[in-house]
């Protein structure tokens, strides 16, 4: 999906991060998302460029990147994004983390994930009682392939892609533990 910079045409949008009006004429990111309400479209949520740079640190640089829009304050957009984007917490599954706690257990095996080591996210459904949702499940890497169905080069390619976080260094240990 494209998403653009573009100068606010109204006042009317509000910034979808911090909930405040785009004043008319500033420039804003335009989110390009499907439509819910007419299947196959696509329509555009609006966020103020310094807040896309903390929380849509992705979707800012890749408008960025594809714009002709002069804007002024490209550089410091750039480096807050690509601040953000190293501890922005992936938007597509499955993607890999080290985990923050050591509470998760592994679908696959039901063995504790230590905390600090890396772990394979993939969405499932929780059943809540009223409701199913969607959220992540997590896996050792050990366990993951099995566990998706995907052989290791396939699984470590969707991983990388969604995990830009990643360190050199976590990729070959994950691409290691893949393999086991």
């Amino acid at each position: 999906m494209a998403h653009i910079i573009e100068a606010a045409k109204s006042g009317r949008a509000a910034c979808r991060t911090c909930k405040q009006p785009i004043a008319k004429g500033e420039l804003r990111l335009g989110e390009e998302v499907a439509n819910q309400f007419a299947g196959g479209e696509t329509t555009h949520v609006w966020h103020h460029l310094a807040c896309a740079a903390k929380k849509r640190p992705a979707e800012l640089l890749a408008a960025l990147g594809a714009t002709t829009v002069e804007v002024p304050t490209r550089a410091e957009l750039e480096a807050s994004a690509k601040a953000s984007a190293s501890t922005e917490k992936p938007h597509s599954f499955p993607y890999a983390e080290r985990a923050s706690t050591g509470r998760a257990s592994c679908l696959a095996c039901h063995q504790p994930i230590a905390k600090g080591e890396l772990r394979v996210a993939v969405e499932r459904e929780v059943d809540t009682g009223s409701f199913m949702t969607r959220g992540a499940g997590y896996l050792h890497p050990a366990c993951a392939c099995a566990h998706t169905g995907d052989d290791a080069p396939a699984l470590l390619a969707k991983v990388q892609a969604h995990s830009p976080a990643l360190s050199a260094a976590e990729l070959d240990a994950l691409r290691a533990a893949l393999t086991t």
